[in-house]
Parts: structure tokens; sequence; C-alpha cells
């Protein structure tokens, strides 16, 4: 790690990313103004009637809460230069349009509910007139050479800078969430080495993610799922997989291709058990709420995560080898089975025999028997289950599969096995 103190981003595991902003009010990705090339004039007809009148931060603390998160993220600016906060630097903000510090209520209100801030910094600035032309402008096509080539990065580069130190002598975030270095535009641009060196000085405990264009705290695949441990020079590092609800980030009205809330929580597990977090993203509506589609998945993901918190907060990877459809979780002595695939009535566990002291459905809290599996009269006894190889756990299960997202059985280890 290159800095700061991770151990309750190691532990939180879950979190809420939100993207909100001038796109949300044309309802088709926050890349319309690059994917339909829109000069200034035409986007600026979603700053006349940018209006979050029900963007609740409170609400949406509780939501992501409720829902087992333990931290948040907004976008304090993202790709369009629109900033969700006050700047000395710029008048293209929420508090300019409609007098509110977005940033500020998520803060506040992320905080009274218990959770970790978090603030998304756009590299990228398709409003400032010193950003230069590249393929993902929405000006490539209809700037003059001469208009372009008087652009200075140099420029923009100190307005980055001081825009970051408004963040965070502004709010004191936990995450600082930069996106993104591509091809054209990397650390020299960005100014990564001194970037990164003021964000240590003014926010010494504060994690950072790996966009800059060098090392991080944590690396952030994003609308993939690893599933191992990730490594950089065959060292395990902290990583955070984010994925959208849908497939865009920004609000999309009419992008139906969502996630459902039993794929999300076995994502969630999937990632605790390769040793990464989750931040799960929902992007409000042009009013700022949450649509009934994304409301309604967080309260499902919530059912779940209430009985079962103790299995994702604070756990990671287990050394124990699960059994086919299935993961490991675990916290000290407590190793979670969580079951992708629900069998009739008996589950294998290599190694474990002798191992384990208690076991019980999380969800309830009811015990499930096991005993070890010798199998010697199976030859004369078809209705016995066969013997397993020395070592292994056999677990009886329910015929009915208990009705959550994904059934987790805890194992209480001996203490000499934790």
């Amino acid at each position: 790690m290159s800095g700061g103190s991770a151990e309750w981003f190691r532990a939180a595991r879950f979190g809420l990313f939100v993207h909100f902003g001038l796109y949300s009010l044309a309802a088709r990705h926050e890349w319309v103004r690059s994917r339909e090339a829109m000069p200034d004039a035409d986007y600026d007809r979603y700053l006349e009637r940018f209006d979050p009148d029900r963007f609740d931060a409170a609400s949406l603390a509780r939501a992501a809460r409720e829902a087992g998160m333990r931290y948040a993220v907004l976008t304090a600016k993202h790709h369009d230069g629109f900033c969700l906060f006050g700047s000395a630097h710029t008048d293209y903000t929420s508090v300019q349009a409609v007098g509110r510090d977005l940033v500020a209520e998520f803060a506040a209100a992320m905080r009274a509910e218990g959770l970790r801030v978090g603030l998304y910094y756009s590299l990228l600035d398709w409003r400032h007139p010193d950003f230069t032309i590249d393929r993902h402008h929405p000006l490539r096509d209809s700037v003059t050479p001469e208009e372009a080539a008087g652009r200075d990065m140099a420029r923009y580069r100190a307005y980055l800078h001081e825009q970051v130190r408004e963040l965070l002598t502004g709010y004191d975030p936990d995450l600082l969430f930069f996106d993104f270095t591509y091809p054209e535009k990397g650390p020299a641009e960005w100014g990564s080495a001194e970037l990164m060196a003021m964000v240590r000085e003014l926010r010494p405990g504060i994690v950072v993610n790996d966009r800059l264009g060098i090392p991080g705290d944590y690396v952030t695949p994003e609308q993939y799922q690893p599933d191992a441990p990730l490594t950089r020079d065959g060292a395990e590092v902290m990583w955070e997989a984010c994925h959208t609800l849908n497939g865009s980030w920004g609000y999309d009205r009419d992008n139906h291709d969502y996630k459902s809330p039993d794929l999300l929580v076995r994502m969630l597990v999937q990632s605790v058990a390769c040793g990464g977090n989750l931040l799960l993203n929902v992007g409000p509506t042009g009013r700022g709420e949450l649509d009934p589609r994304a409301a309604g998945t967080l309260r499902a993901i919530g059912a779940w995560t209430s009985p079962h918190a103790r299995a994702v907060h604070g756990a990671g990877p287990s050394a124990y080898e699960p059994p086919p459809n299935a993961l490991y979780t675990q916290r000290g002595d407590r190793l979670y089975l969580h079951l992708l695939a629900w069998p009739l009535k008996h589950v294998h566990l290599p190694g474990l025999a002798g191992r384990v002291r208690y076991a019980q459905l999380l969800h309830d809290g009811s015990e499930v028997r096991m005993r070890e599996l010798d199998g010697g009269d199976h030859e004369h006894n078809n209705l016995a289950p066969p013997g397993r190889e020395p070592g292994t756990l056999t677990l009886t299960l329910p015929v009915v599969r208990p009705d959550v997202l994904l059934p987790v059985v805890e194992l209480v280890l001996r203490a000499e096995e934790a």
C-alpha cells in the first residue's frame, strides 16, 4: 500500500457508488455528451433545467446502510466538468445552479448513518477551455485546429489540483476515486505524482484508487468479477470491483438490463471470498431520487445482508477448499459456507472432519447436523450415502431451500483450527 490507513476499507467489503449530474436529466447514459458530440450550447439545456428537488441525501444514506453497505462514493465531478460542490475556480457547479452543495449534503448524511465517505473526481473535463481535444471529447469534430491549439494542459492541470485540494480540505473524505488514465492522457498530463503527494499531505489517512496511472492503495476492476485474489508482482493487493445495476452508471431510463438481487449477492460474496470489495452503483433520476427498480434492489440485498452481515463485514478469504457450487468466507473462528446451488440433503466438506464444533444456518440460527461418513455398510444399503475421503465432514441440510437470496451455513471452528 502506498500510504494511508485502509483497515476500515478492507473490513467494509460493500459500498455504494452514486453517479449523479447533468447527464441524469438526459437519461441516456453518463457519456451522453461524448456519444452525441454535443456542443456546450446543447448540453447547457440540462444546466438550465437542473433542479434536484428529490435528491435527499439522508434517504440515500439510510438506503445504503440498510442494504448492508459501509461506505459510499459520490461523483463530485464527472467527465462533463459539472461540479456538485462549490468551487472558487469555476461557476459550473450545483451551488451556482441551484444554491445547493450536494457533496456537503452527501458527506453529512453518510456520516450520520455511520458510513465512510468517498468522493469520485474525474480527471477529464469536457467543459474546461484548456482540456485538450482528444477522441473522447465531445468537440472532437467541431473545434477548429486553431482553437484546439490554444488549449493548455498545464493550466488545466493546475485547475485539477486546486479542485482536489478543495475536496480534501472542505469535505475530509475517507476515500478518493480518481477516473481515469488512458492512452492519450496519463500521469504527465495529470501531474499524478505531485497530486498524490498533495493528497497524502492534506489527508494522510485517506484511501486512494489506482487510476492516476501510478500505484494507489487498491485496484479497481470495472464491470467484471474477479474469481481469484488479485496480485501485483506476486503479492496480493486490495481491490474493489465496481459494478452497475444495469450497465449504465448514470440514470439510463430505457436500459432495463438489470442484474438480479441474488446475482448481486453472489458477486458480493465472491468478492469477499477473493479478498476484495464490491462497490455497487446507482444512478439517481434527473430529479435526484432512486428509481423504483434501484430502490427495490437495494432493499432486496438488505434483506439478505441484515441476517448475514457477519459473513461479509470483516470477513475475507479462507484457506479451506470449498465443495463444488459453494464459496467460503472466514472471520476468525467462523467459517461461512455460501451455497450457490442447494444440494439434496447432504453437502460434503473436504478437510473439515474433527475441526468444527457447531454448524447452523446463519439466517435463522437453526442447527445443521454434521457427521463423518465412513460408508461401511454402503455396499449392502442403497439408502445410505457412500463414504468420503478421510477428513470429510458431511452436513445434513433440510430438503427445502431456505427462502433467502443465498443460503449460508455458519461453521464454528475449534479454537486450534481458526
